[in-house]
């Protein structure tokens, strides 16, 4: 137990810790982005699907589950870059740009804390709240029919495309999945999917303000 407890709380234990949750939040993003897909099916269909998730007796569990996964996410992160910027308190004198860096893994910290930022909104203007008798459907398309509303949703896809951008790069080198051939392969396939879930949610609310004039 104490030998766990130790590499738990190594510096590579930390960041291991960052990348599993972080994987798994990968998952959850597609199957919330599946399910947000449905709005395009109607308010029949959708609405169907929102009340069964409701009913699910596992729902709970799942959101304290999502919970303790941005939790761990986010302030091991915070903690390990807090820790290499007390080991190294004067940075590299070069280009933060040198050795291949990109945009994504540039701005790691301050598109997570965007996506925190967002997640909070998201969650006050979308799950904690009464939608009435007319289900989520009205409620989630009246909120996407603002577009003030719409274009910060838009702005925080695109924090969260450049997150996960870089995202699964760094989650493979810190498990060991690390080699000419792999790497490429893992660079490209993580902005595929960046590309993907965030232009699949951002669709979503670019139609649903501008296309379906929020019905």
């Amino acid at each position: 137990m104490e030998c766990c407890c130790r590499i738990l709380t190594s510096s590579i234990g930390k960041k291991v810790q960052v990348a599993l949750a972080g994987l798994f939040l990968c998952v959850f993003l597609i199957s919330h982005l599946a399910g947000n897909l449905l709005l395009w099916g109607g308010p029949e269909l959708f609405n169907h699907y929102a009340e069964a998730l409701e009913a699910n007796l596992l729902l709970p569990v799942a959101e304290i589950g999502l919970v303790v996964l941005f939790a761990l996410h986010i302030l091991v992160a915070l903690r390990v870059r807090w820790e290499n910027k007390q080991a190294r308190p004067v940075g590299y004198q070069v280009s933060e740009w040198a050795g291949g860096r990109t945009i994504g893994s540039a701005t790691m910290m301050w598109t997570g804390l965007a996506v925190l930022a967002f997640l909070i909104v998201h969650l006050k203007t979308m799950r904690f709240v009464d939608h009435g008798t007319e289900g989520l459907y009205k409620h989630v398309m009246g909120q996407f029919a603002n577009p003030g509303y719409a274009i910060f949703y838009l702005v925080a896809m695109v924090a969260l495309g450049l997150h996960l951008s870089h995202g699964a790069q760094a989650a493979a080198k810190t498990l060991g999945v690390e080699n000419p051939r792999i790497t490429p392969v893992i660079q490209k396939g993580g902005v595929i999917f960046a590309i993907a879930v965030a232009g699949g949610f951002g669709a979503i609310a670019f139609w649903a303000c501008w296309l379906a004039g929020g019905r």
